[in-house]
């Protein structure tokens, strides 16, 4: 599996020559996680080979893989040690050499006619600017290589290629080894990929980041920040085994690799520490060091810490070999007291051969305990990747046309529901009627507010209901009463009807007076019509216009770049505006209709005229001279007529006169005794005042209907008439241009498709790692 390393930098052990390296004897076998025989041993291998072909997939982008991430600060043997574990010599320099990451992968190859090969790829994450790619570019840099003397210059080169993107990478890949512009990065999270098979050759794979930087000394404050980033990102993951380097001639609490895994390992739990450059351990310190491999104090770990010794930079510049190598490492351990002395149960955490198998064995049980939740992760993920494709617009066809003219079909079907009117209770119908009822409520307000009697008696009388109404309007709660029907009228009384009935007469014969009178009257009060239609006028507009708009934006939002839906919006606003104006122009000519006074329903005038004329009849004889006659016909409607004394009170008058007119054959009640009466000198303003407010029941009821009617039938229905026709031809998708058109519309916006297209990637990565795991899962 994988194990990650944080640098390969220079030490005091380091060298700063590219051939300073031991080599691996062809008769020594390659030292890795995976080189045990036994059964096992095989067992690691397959799990081993299965993480590596997941890594192959890609789906360590979405599942958290077991690895193996070796973490310390710039100078804490981190390079040696993971030569020691793998087998591979890095490239060093002297300074800070590694400033991108460096993944290198192993594979065995025991076929007997094997050659030793290797692969270098640039592998790149992010671009230019520092943001991150949908996918990760793949590029091979130089040919397959088999003599590994080439390795370390070519991983060398891919380095610096990547921390110069600017110079070409076949000018860095064969020019000058020391080609340097002054513009080079400082480090980039982009990397090299290193595949490396053979004989002799571990199973394993490592990525090699650049050390933690301690302070601005050894780079700015931006490069400790990056780097620092770089290592976060690795060990923040639970199955991260975090291998933590700790140089033995630096106090442990000034490194900050020590930090970081306690930051994200409080517990010590997935933590494995590593002792370095033993052989540097001031006199008089050893205690103190092994105290750790006692796993005691306050740095206790689950797995323990180990110590190691690799070769310094005397033995690297004299060549030694890996198996001397360790012999030295034996020898240093059996020679010195402090590591000779410990307990054979503190001796197995000595030596690098056993961090190994240790390591082996911890990455093995956890690789074997993540296999099956691995598989449920990519299935849940697949089927969240899934659904979050089907939240995405439909991907647009290779026919816009099509799809555009299907788009506006449905469109203007569900158009032709929402106009015609469809049963929730927020559909646009809905909406308007209520203010619909506002309208009619004040139009039927603007009724004139006549007094038939003089106004000295008018303030203190109250004027009683119009009860004749009750049977014919249904809106009562009141409103019948004329009082409440008038409330923002002044009272109209009868003598200032006479006065402008007396000062409009001109030739006319006596008892006749000017028709003008009616007409003025008439027209004060159809002058008030005007604002409440306008109102409801603009309020249908209003109120039609959000609803369609809204289904714009259901049908269209999505679709493309939303350059339909906004030409669409401008389309429909226009529209819209021109169905106002010409609703307008209507409502105001049903109001120059009303101008003039004019019914043909002569019936329903002539009798609600004499109806409103009794009633104002009525309501003058209650404060006139006649008022004690007027009370006793009241009281006598309200009594049998047969029965009567001989007092002399006024109903009993009445009564013996209806008696006697019964016994003459004529028959009469106690209203027709009215006309008895002398007559009123107000009649004529009487009949003018019982005319108008008759003429207003006939021509408010039909101005109700009408202005709703044609509100509804030039705005509401009247959107919709030749309405394809005109959305079509004002987007041209219909004309000479309309393939270039059509294309235009459907272009899908970028963020869309960029989003589309790493759903799919990850789909696509997701069901391979599913695949592999399939087989064994």
């Amino acid at each position: 599996m994988s194990v990650v390393s944080t640098a390969s930098e220079p030490s005091d052990t380091d060298t700063s020559s590219s051939t300073s390296h031991y080599p691996l004897p062809g008769h020594i076998s390659a030292v890795g996680l995976s080189n045990a025989q036994d059964q096992s041993g095989q067992k690691r291998r397959h799990a081993l080979d299965l993480v590596h072909r997941l890594q192959n997939t890609g789906v360590q982008t979405d599942i958290d893989l077991p690895q193996i991430a070796v973490i310390g600060n710039q100078s804490a043997g981190k390079s040696s040690l993971i030569e020691a574990i793998s087998g591979i010599t890095l490239p060093r320099a002297s300074g800070t050499c590694t400033r991108c990451p460096t993944e290198c992968r192993l594979t065995n190859d025991p076929a007997p006619d094997a050659a030793w090969k290797c692969v270098i790829t640039i592998r790149t994450i992010t671009d230019r600017s520092g943001q991150a790619l949908g996918q990760p570019l793949n590029e091979p840099f130089g040919e397959v290589i088999y003599d590994k003397a080439q390795v370390e210059d070519r991983l060398r080169r891919a380095q610096r290629a990547i921390l110069n993107p600017h110079i070409s990478r076949s000018q860095i890949l064969l020019g000058d080894d020391e080609l340097n512009d002054g513009r080079a990065l400082t480090f980039s999270s982009n990397y090299v990929s290193m595949q490396i098979s053979g004989p002799g050759v571990a199973d394993l794979s490592f990525c090699d980041l650049p050390g933690l930087v301690r302070s601005t000394k050894e780079g700015s404050t931006d490069d400790i920040a990056l780097v620092e980033g770089l290592v976060e990102s690795y060990i923040k993951k639970p199955s991260c085994i975090i291998l933590l380097t700790v140089s033995c001639e630096t106090d442990i609490e000034n490194q900050g690799a020590l930090h970081l895994a306690r930051k994200y390992d409080p517990k010590g739990l997935r933590t494995v520490g590593v002792l370095t450059k033993p052989d540097r351990i001031a006199q008089g310190d050893e205690d103190d060091w092994v105290r750790f491999i006692k796993n005691e104090g306050d740095h206790k770990l689950l797995n323990n810490w180990f110590c190691v010794r690799q070769p310094n930079s005397t033995e690297l510049r004299e060549g030694i070999t890996w198996e001397e190598a360790r012999n030295k490492e034996n020898q240093f351990f059996t020679t010195h007291a402090h590591w000779r002395e410990l307990d054979p149960m503190y001796q197995r955490y000595l030596r690098t051969q056993n961090l190994v198998g240790r390591l082996s064995s911890i990455l093995s049980d956890l690789i074997s305990k993540r296999l099956p939740e691995i598989y449920n992760e990519l299935q849940l993920l697949i089927q969240k990747t899934h659904e979050d494709l089907s939240k995405l617009p439909k991907e647009p066809s290779q026919d816009p046309f099509s799809d555009i003219s299907a788009m506006i079909h449905g469109f203007i079907v569900d158009l032709s529901k929402l106009l015609e009117g469809t049963p929730e209770h927020d559909a646009l119908l809905q909406c308007i009627r209520p203010h619909q009822e506002k309208f009619k409520r004040e139009i039927r307000r603007s009724a004139p507010k006549f007094r038939p009697y003089e106004k000295e008696s008018g303030p203190q009388t109250t004027m009683p209901r119009f009860e004749f109404l009750d049977n014919e309007e249904n809106e009562q709660e009141g409103d019948d009463d004329e009082d409440n029907l008038s409330a923002n009228r002044q009272p109209i009384y009868i003598e200032e009807v006479y006065r402008r009935l007396q000062d409009a007469r001109t030739r006319e014969l006596p008892d006749k007076y000017p028709y003008i009178i009616e007409e003025w009257f008439i027209q004060q009060i159809t002058q008030q019509w005007s604002a409440p239609s306008q109102e409801l006028c603009l309020f249908v507009h209003k109120t039609t216009l959000e609803h369609i708009l809204r289904l714009v934006r259901l049908r269209f939002a999505e679709f493309g770049q939303g350059v339909l839906e906004r030409q669409a919006r401008l389309i429909i606003e226009q529209h819209m505006k021109d169905r106002l104006e010409a609703t307008k122009d209507r409502i105001k000519w049903l109001l120059d209709l009303e101008y003039r006074p004019f019914t043909m329903n002569t019936h329903y005038l002539s009798d609600y005229k004499n109806k409103f004329l009794s009633h104002y009849k009525m309501c003058r004889l209650e404060q006139g001279p006649n008022q004690r006659v007027h009370s006793a016909l009241q009281s006598l409607q309200l009594q049998d007529v047969s029965r009567y004394s001989n007092s002399d009170g006024p109903e009993d008058i009445l009564r013996q006169i209806l008696t006697a007119l019964g016994r003459l054959g004529i028959t009469a009640d106690s209203t027709d005794l009215v006309k008895l009466l002398p007559e009123d000198e107000m009649k004529p303003a009487l009949d003018i005042m019982a005319e108008v407010r008759a003429y207003f029941q006939v021509a408010y009821k039909r101005f109700t209907d009408n202005v709703p009617l044609a509100i509804d039938y030039e705005m509401v229905k009247g959107f919709e008439r030749d309405f394809y026709q005109y959305l079509t031809s004002k987007l041209g998708i219909h004309g000479p241009n309309s393939s270039a058109i059509c294309r235009e519309l459907a272009q899908e916006s970028t963020q869309v498709a960029t989003r589309r297209e790493e759903l799919l990637k990850k789909l696509e990565r997701m069901k391979a790692g599913s695949d592999e795991l399939s087989r064994i899962v």
